[in-house]
């Protein structure tokens, strides 16, 4: 069994540190930790939002990046848009690369996604995970809007995590919040959000594979409906 690395070791210490702590207190805490290599990941859905306005009302040296997948809904573009010019900063933009986009394009066809779980896997791959994992080069410290009721896969992250295969540190600040939580700090501080969420889409990615969700219906169910599945993920936050 290998030994954990100096990175890993930290966690336990800085567990002890956030206790407490807001997430604006925390945010502070954490970027002094890691200047110069911390990032947060936005989808620009409601939580992200939420963590962006955090970042940027404070001016915290934390780069902020999105990924354009290609697919997105027009509003997801939109808010992309007013976003960056309500706080007057940018959010850096991923995308994928266009041969490996074009490969499985001309073999599989534009919607091969629905073809089995295997084509959507890699389908999510080319577009997310490769450039997440390109705009995590260098990063010691990730920032996601994770929250644990988001997913029956979730429910067992804690606010550090150690991401083995990406050698770096995951912290998920609004992972006890629930969605009311954070949609009545959004409304309340004013924050640019996705309209699709006031349409029921509590969970918005690309367009072809994102719908609203009816009620009783999980929180993932609006995702990639057409597979039986209540763990789905798209190997962004695979564990």
């Amino acid at each position: 069994m290998s030994q954990p690395s100096a990175l890993e070791t930290k966690v336990p210490a800085l567990l002890a540190l956030l206790e407490g702590k807001s997430i604006e207190e925390g945010l502070r805490l954490l970027t002094e930790q890691f200047e110069g290599s911390i990032a947060f990941s936005s989808s620009l859905g409601i939580e992200d939002q939420l963590i962006t306005h955090y970042i940027f009302e404070n001016n915290l040296p934390v780069r902020v990046f999105s990924l354009d997948t290609g697919r997105l809904f027009n509003e997801t573009y939109t808010l992309l848009h007013k976003t960056n010019n309500h706080y007057g900063k940018k959010i850096e933009v991923f995308f994928p690369k266009h041969e490996a986009v074009e490969q499985m394009v001309n073999e599989k066809g534009t919607m091969s996604f629905y073809n089995s779980i295997d084509d959507r896997k890699q389908c999510c791959y080319i577009r997310k995970v490769e450039p997440l994992n390109r705009a995590l080069e260098g990063v010691q410290l990730w920032i996601t809007g994770i929250r644990a009721d988001q997913s029956g896969a979730r429910q067992n992250l804690q606010l550090l995590e150690w991401d083995a295969e990406r050698q770096l540190i995951k912290y998920n600040p609004l992972l006890h919040w629930s969605l009311e939580e954070v949609s009545q700090t959004v409304k309340a501080l004013h924050i640019p959000y996705n309209p699709l969420h006031d349409k029921g889409f509590v969970s918005i990615g690309c367009a072809p594979c994102t719908r609203a969700i009816r009620e009783g219906e999980d929180f993932r169910a609006g995702r990639w409906w057409w597979e039986d599945n209540s763990k789905k993920e798209c190997g962004l936050h695979a564990r």
